[in-house]
């Protein structure tokens, strides 16, 4: 993986040295705006309306909308007095429960992987904190940007997420008061969760358009055309209860369909009642007919059963770009 980030865990008096790199990548396409004459890239041109001319990045200054068409200009210097170097250490404030972090926080992923000198105090962090069930708060200046982070271990090893700070978190203007729920509409609703209840399994879940696009672009440029099945609408709400009640009917009827599916795997075949003699001596008479007409039936060939033919699975995905910070960190 590409190296992020250099720099060192710190807590107490211990200092680990790690590596950053991106936990996550955007599956999402980027596409570039071509003249359909000719498609050929377009340009970005920055422009002054004003003066109507083209201008150029050393004429650009940076300016706050502090009222409506008022900037206050901030040159260079000034906000150089404000900037921060890329900070070389990850400082732990605190240890907490990660279930008192709210998701709403988080905002990006990285992997910290150690130096090959520090494997040791990185698999002792890395186990300590597993063990007591804590995950790190932490501080990192990133990019001029200082960051609240946390650090929890994942796989057997650190990962750190960038958080929110509290004033960055909107928070929803709703008074719940005025909105007044029957126990029948509550023990409904739980019930279609519970029917609805299952494991965390990662891989179940597509991202059903980014596979569509990935057909679409292939299809155009093998020169065919691709069609995409409308999504099924989903009918109109008119009364919650019924609702809920149909939703309830329909997951019961789904899951009753995999435990009957997961019954006939699992069903061990039944053991026969030994038969008397009679019945013994009808059954040898029978397979030995059945042997006879076997011989004289000629076998099939198996190869002459017609096998489906699998599709390779697509390997089309986002190009990936690296912007030149990640460089020169």
């Amino acid at each position: 993986m590409h190296t992020l980030w250099k720099g060192s865990i710190s807590f107490g008096l211990v200092n680990v040295p790690v590596k950053m790199h991106a936990a996550t990548e955007s599956q999402e396409f980027k596409f570039n705006y071509l003249h359909e004459d000719c498609k050929n890239r377009i340009r970005s041109i920055k422009r002054c309306p004003a003066c109507d001319v083209e201008v150029g990045a050393d004429d650009l200054v940076k300016g706050f909308e502090y009222e409506k068409d008022r900037y206050v200009v901030l040159s260079k210097d000034d906000l150089a007095t404000l900037e921060q170097p890329m900070s070389r250490s990850i400082d732990i404030l605190d240890f907490v429960n990660l279930q008192e972090i709210d998701p709403i926080y988080y905002q990006k992923s990285y992997y910290l992987s150690p130096e090959e000198t520090a494997m040791k105090a990185y698999r002792l962090l890395c186990q300590s904190m597993e063990e007591s069930g804590k995950v790190a708060l932490a501080r990192v200046t990133m990019r001029s940007k200082q960051h609240l982070a946390c650090l929890r271990v994942f796989e057997k090893g650190l990962v750190m997420e960038t958080m929110y700070y509290p004033k960055e978190i909107r928070h929803m203007d709703v008074d719940w008061d005025q909105v007044v729920l029957t126990e029948a509409e509550l023990t409904m609703a739980r019930q279609l969760i519970e029917n609805l209840a299952h494991s965390f399994e990662p891989d179940k879940y597509k991202d059903e358009l980014h596979e569509q696009m990935v057909r679409l672009i292939e299809s155009k440029v093998a020169g065919e055309t691709y069609q995409v099945e409308p999504p099924v609408q989903g009918g109109k709400v008119v009364d919650l209860m019924e609702a809920l009640r149909a939703s309830i009917a329909q997951t019961e009827n789904q899951k009753g369909q995999l435990i009957n599916k997961a019954e006939e795997v699992t069903s061990k075949p039944v053991k026969r009642v030994k038969a008397d003699k009679s019945e013994q001596a009808a059954a040898t008479g029978s397979v030995k007919t059945a042997e006879k007409d076997k011989e004289s039936t000629p076998a099939q060939p198996s190869d002459t059963l017609e096998k489906p033919i699998l599709k390779p699975k697509s390997t089309l995905t986002p190009r990936k770009r690296t912007t030149r910070r990640a460089k020169e960190a």
